[in-house]
């Protein structure tokens, strides 16, 4: 038999350390982010801009229409600095200064920037409105993205 190496006892350490600090880990919970679906979650309801997404953008609590992104707004920096315009369905699809036509790609809510900017993880920027929280809800951007997965009707 041969003799152990003058290595073990060190090697023994680090895995003893390693198996003992187990419970010391970071409790980072459970993930957070669901992959994004260019499938509509429910096909038997379908979504429009009027019905469902104009009152997401007007209301006060969250909402970006009657502020930032709204020509009238009490705060109109969104319209001013980056040119996004959610007063209508018209302007809301010509875009802003970074976004343009890929606010909404039509079918696909994975690349339309609209649900990136409003989601956790925004590609660029801030999250979306940029007073929140409060931000919407999960059922909200299920919305959203359903809408989109639709082909973003305006009625």
């Amino acid at each position: 038999m041969q003799p152990p190496s003058p290595f073990f006892p060190l090697a023994l350490l680090l895995v003893l350390g390693v198996v003992a600090c187990d419970g010391l880990l970071p409790e980072v919970g459970p993930a957070q982010l669901a992959r994004c679906s260019n499938s509509d979650s429910d096909p038997a309801t379908s979504h429009s801009f009027e019905a469902d997404l104009r009152p997401i953008i007007e209301r006060q609590s969250a909402g970006c229409g009657e502020g930032c992104h709204h020509p009238g707004g009490r705060n109109p920096v969104g319209v001013a600095l980056g040119g996004l315009d959610l007063s209508s369905y018209a302007s809301l699809r010509l875009g802003g200064a970074q976004t343009g036509s890929s606010i909404i790609v039509t079918g696909q809510p994975c690349e339309s920037l609209l649900l990136k900017k409003l989601g956790p993880t925004p590609p660029f920027g801030a999250r979306m409105p940029l007073n929140g929280p409060p931000f919407l809800s999960a059922a909200e951007l299920q919305d959203l993205n359903d809408w989109i997965a639709e082909g973003a009707p305006e009625q």
